[in-house]
């Protein structure tokens, strides 16, 4: 039994030449875990593998925060956007409560986060991660159903970036997913 799935393809650059669509590329990883159990989290106000990860797949990809103009944090519990929004460095600690309150992660915000709707809105299946991840891959494409404008091809070209296990970077669009 099964609330949904999906899948994506990854290939080499030289074969994704020959699709159809054009591809979105994965440039650069960051990887971090904290913990299984949120009560064993060091402290309920941030996340361990948001600040590890982050610092290292921004890096590595050669990006930086002005970069970024659509953002996916895989938001299971409430806490989780407010953790990455700060913890990633794109708000100062203690005011992603305000941020959000504020209609800057809505569309049209300086931040668009969670374009295809997140768990702050809606019940989801336990595979948000994936469903994070093709909408970012829609969003790159430019044929998101609540398309970020200016992100997406063509605009981006080739500057597609990844963070690997919990945290990825797409060219000015970011989907993160942290375990905690």
């Amino acid at each position: 039994m099964t609330d949904g799935g999906g899948a994506l393809i990854l290939v080499s650059a030289e074969r994704a030449r020959d699709f159809p669509q054009k591809p979105v590329y994965l440039l650069g990883t960051g990887e971090s875990v904290e913990t299984p159990m949120v009560s064993q989290m060091a402290d309920f106000t941030s996340s361990r593998a948001f600040r590890v990860a982050g610092p290292k797949a921004f890096a590595e990809t050669g990006i930086t925060h002005s970069d970024v103009d659509h953002l996916m944090i895989y938001d299971a519990f409430a806490h989780l956007p407010i953790y990455g929004l700060e913890d990633l460095g794109f708000v100062p600690r203690g005011e992603a409560g305000a941020f959000i309150a504020e209609h800057n992660t809505a569309p049209g915000g300086k931040l668009p986060l969670n374009t295809n709707g997140g768990g702050l809105s809606y019940m989801h299946s336990g595979m948000y991660g994936m469903y994070a991840l093709q909408e970012s891959v829609r969003q790159m494409r430019g044929i998101a159903p609540a398309q970020v404008p200016g992100v997406g091809l063509p605009w981006c070209g080739r500057r597609v970036r990844r963070f690997r296990h919990h945290h990825h970077v797409e060219c000015a669009g970011v989907s993160i997913q942290p375990a905690v």
